[in-house]
């Protein structure tokens, strides 16, 4: 278990972690790309942590992946590569670093060690797990199988090793409509996210779609009323919906897709306001890549993304903790599933 206390006194003996405004202003260039979410007072407590850890990883031949969903000094401060699932998955079989830092949650992780099975990926809180990706076990994988024989089982890439390992195929939000078309058979198993199963079913009437009733815990507290009442106060906002959100949500939103598609759309859409139905960080995130855009109105904050920080990352590339593992046996499994994933996505990209 990581103890705080002393991880904040062996890194005060080893670093100069104290705010730094002048540090700040030598640093400039980075703060550029958070400006509009972060003030420079607040930089100046980030500075330092950020300049040990992208010192360290170039001692350590390290590499951060960072999900959409880490916060700006994370995103923009240290990241090597950011994206959502299927964009860091494509991108750990890519790493030619010796180790791996995968700031996102725990299932992150073992996506990067099954693609990297010879690597060190650490995550800088073994804790950073996934309401989403808990819901569901091998043994219900077994359960929908036996309901109903025959039928693929693709699960979102959201899921243990265990259960990637018992599943067909993987998926992620951006391309799971695609995948469930491509399957051979009439009836598709979708796992676990119920609301995304329900969404892609929406899309793809030629297929019967059966699913697993898990859920997101930021997504699936938003409500149509939420939106509806959201929308007669800010008419002119553009809302965009993540598909692990209800239907009845994303039908009400302007737009809905994954957070690579959301960003894709702010993009080319350009909207002068946008409210997205989402985890908060994203719109902190791509907000000075915008400035043209107002990104307003509510949002839901993940708690387990949000255990990743920059004291924890720096203490991982530190100490070399929390080091990954997953069973060789299982991983050799699940790899076929991401793999198939990834395959089947860049065909049908062409």
């Amino acid at each position: 278990m990581l103890d705080l206390t002393t991880m904040r006194a062996t890194l005060a003996e080893i670093y100069d972690l104290a705010p730094s405004m002048d540090l700040a202003e030598e640093m400039r260039d980075i703060h550029a790309k958070m400006d509009r979410v972060v003030p420079l007072p607040d930089f100046a407590r980030y500075a330092p942590y950020i300049r040990a850890i992208n010192k360290l990883k170039r001692e350590k031949n390290a590499v951060i992946l960072a999900h959409n969903y880490m916060t700006p000094e994370i995103y923009h401060g240290v990241a090597d590569v950011v994206g959502d699932s299927l964009q860091l998955a494509i991108e750990a079989t890519k790493v030619q670093a010796d180790t791996i830092v995968q700031c996102g949650v725990h299932f992150m992780a073992e996506t990067s060690k099954i693609l990297n099975p010879a690597k060190t990926v650490l995550i800088p809180d073994v804790k950073a797990g996934c309401s989403l990706a808990e819901s569901i076990t091998a043994e219900g994988i077994a359960e929908m199988r036996a309901k109903y024989p025959g039928a693929p089982v693709v699960s979102y890439v959201n899921t243990t090793a265990e259960v990637k390992a018992a599943s067909d195929i993987c998926c992620t939000s951006s391309n799971a409509a695609q995948i469930v078309a491509e399957m051979d058979s009439d009836v598709v198993i979708m796992t676990p996210d119920q609301y995304l199963a329900q969404n892609v079913a929406n899309e793809v009437p030629q297929k019967k779609v059966v699913w697993w009733e898990g859920s997101c815990i930021v997504h699936e507290q938003y409500t149509k009323d939420d939106i509806n009442a959201f929308r007669a106060l800010n008419s002119d906002t553009r809302i965009i919906a993540h598909p692990e959100c209800p239907p009845d949500v994303v039908a009400v939103s302007d737009f809905s897709g994954s957070t690579s598609g959301i960003i894709d759309y702010v993009t080319r859409e350009m909207p002068g306001s946008a409210m997205l139905v989402t985890e908060c960080s994203m719109a902190s995130n791509i907000a000075d890549a915008l400035p043209e855009v107002d990104f307003t109105g509510p949002c839901n904050m993940c708690p387990y993304m949000k255990k990743i920080t920059l004291e924890k990352i720096l203490w991982s590339l530190h100490t070399g903790t929390e080091a990954v593992e997953v069973d060789p046996q299982i991983a050799a499994k699940a790899k076929i599933a991401v793999e198939r994933m990834i395959e089947l996505s860049q065909a049908l990209a062409k």
